[in-house]
């Protein structure tokens, strides 16, 4: 028995150096033939194409694995028998070092029997090409194991797991450069949009600009025309104003030339708008009549005299008030003109706020469902009307209309009067006066109409010329609002 082991020994270093050998040899030996036919190629992709549909794994793969887990488990999972192992040692041959070749192979002695059992069985597999080995490895390495499919099997989750880790890694790249290509263009979208705003912003300043100074320009010319007509005027005014003041006549001085210059511009502007409500008035009409003069302030210094012009404005103004406030009989109104007033809003809501608190007259509350209006009648002196308002947090409905003094229309229920017996008749004169007044109500014209304003964000204001005497009617309108009174800070003043 101790004979056996040493032969059996001896026979394993034998045949590791003839293996040796043959590696060593390796690069002297022959090369095997490459050219195949198309119906061999054709076999082994199906071959490789079954295996791979199989297993999950190429030939290569599989080849790969079976070869570690033989190296691995011979002996410790799996015990195969003397045979299998034979095989299996010949197949690895034939794969890693081709057909058996003599000459590059050493003699074995006489009594290796198993280095000479192992080269029978490597002869035996002839010419086998590399992949039919590979693939007669694994088939019998899964024939004489139970294991090994498992093994196959981890192996090949592993493999997916990795595949699917590196397609989302895959994915995600791909997701993040798409992101930063969208943030890129959104950069430059940006860029070129701040670019556009910016050259807009100069454009449009360089037009204020260009704007501001032609009317500035404009301004100076005008005043300088008006100045040189009224310069002694005010000089003697100054003068008997302020004997031994200098600084305060040049002062007075200014201010009488800047107020001179101002009643100039709104009288033409007033001129201007008559004459054109005038023509549509007429073109509406079908019916032509000369135009009135209107001066117009052009660029250019006005050749005219301005105390002529201001006494023709002064003449047409006459005109205008009487047909005002001519009446015709039997309670007929008559043609009544309302100029349009100016109307602006400013961002300054809470200065303004704080600015009113202190006129407790200034804050009123319109309460919920409620349309509150604040009566402002005309001043002896004064020629516009100013007001501002505000309110806080919510919006509201404000309107203006004018009440006139001497103005009256007739209403519309009938006169009781007439129903009266025979017996009335001999009543007193001073009763019938009485209901005749009765029967006539105030003249109101709609300045501008009532509408929601978003006095919370803003302070609006806005003038109105005094069209006659009368009562401006500053209407607040809440009336739309079920749930919510509303706050009202305002302000209102008159200019001369």
């Amino acid at each position: 028995m101790m004979e056996f082991d040493r032969e059996e020994h001896g026979s394993e270093r034998a045949d590791q150096n003839c293996e040796n050998a043959i590696i060593n040899t390796e690069t002297h030996a022959p090369v095997t033939e490459e050219d195949h036919t198309s119906c061999e190629d054709n076999e082994e992709n199906q071959k490789s194409w079954s295996l791979e549909r199989k297993w999950g794994f190429t030939l290569q793969e599989l080849f790969r694995l079976a070869l570690k887990f033989f190296k691995e488990m011979n002996g410790k999972a799996f015990n195969p028998t003397y045979e299998e192992n034979l095989r299996l040692v010949a197949l690895h041959k034939q794969i890693t070092l081709g057909p058996y070749n003599p000459e590059a192979c050493p003699e074995i002695g006489f009594f290796d029997w198993l280095g000479n059992d192992r080269r029978k069985e490597w002869l035996r597999l002839g010419s086998m090409a590399k992949e039919d080995a590979m693939e007669d490895f694994v088939k019998l390495l899964n024939s004489c194991c139970a294991l090994f499919a498992p093994y196959v099997t981890s192996h090949k989750i592993e493999k997916e797991e990795q595949e699917k880790r590196q397609r989302e890694e895959e994915e995600r790249l791909r997701l993040e450069r798409e992101e930063q290509e969208r943030r890129r263009l959104e950069e430059e979208a940006r860029h070129r949009e701040e670019e556009e705003m910016r050259i807009k912003e100069e454009e449009r300043r360089r037009k204020e600009d260009t704007e501001r100074l032609q009317i500035e320009r404009q301004k100076q010319q005008i005043m300088a025309v008006l100045n040189a007509q009224t310069a002694v005027q005010f000089q003697q005014h100054a003068k008997q104003q302020f004997p031994d003041n200098p600084d305060q006549q040049q002062f007075l001085i200014r201010q009488l030339q800047e107020q001179h210059y101002q009643q100039y511009v709104h009288q033409a502007l007033r001129l201007q708008q008559m004459g054109s409500e005038k023509h549509q008035e007429d073109s509406n009409a079908t019916q032509t009549s000369e135009a009135l003069p209107a001066p117009v302030l052009n660029e250019a210094v006005p050749s005219c005299n301005p105390n002529n012009q201001s006494n023709s404005l002064e003449n047409h103004e006459q005109q205008t008030d009487s047909k005002a406030f001519h009446l015709c009989v039997e309670g007929k109104t008559g043609e009544v003109p309302i100029i349009a007033p100016s109307m602006w809003t400013r961002p300054q809501v809470k200065e303004f706020k704080e600015k009113v608190l202190h006129d407790e007259d200034s804050v009123i509350t319109v309460g919920r469902g409620e349309v509150l209006t604040v009566r402002v009648p005309t001043h002896q002196g004064g020629s516009h009307l100013f007001w501002e308002f505000a309110t806080d947090h919510y919006d509201i409905g404000f309107g203006l209309y004018f009440e006139w003094k001497d103005l009256t229309i007739p209403t519309d229920s009938k006169n009781e009067g007439e129903s009266t017996t025979d017996a009335n008749e001999g009543t007193a004169q001073t009763e019938k006066e009485k209901l005749t007044e009765q029967a006539r109500r105030p003249l109101v014209n709609e300045v501008v109409p009532v509408s929601r304003r978003d006095s919370h964000e803003e302070v609006y204001a806005g003038s109105h010329q005094y069209p006659g005497e009368g009562v401006h009617l500053l209407k607040f309108d809440n009336s739309y609002s079920l749930w919510r009174p509303k706050v009202v800070y305002y302000r209102v003043y008159y200019t001369r």
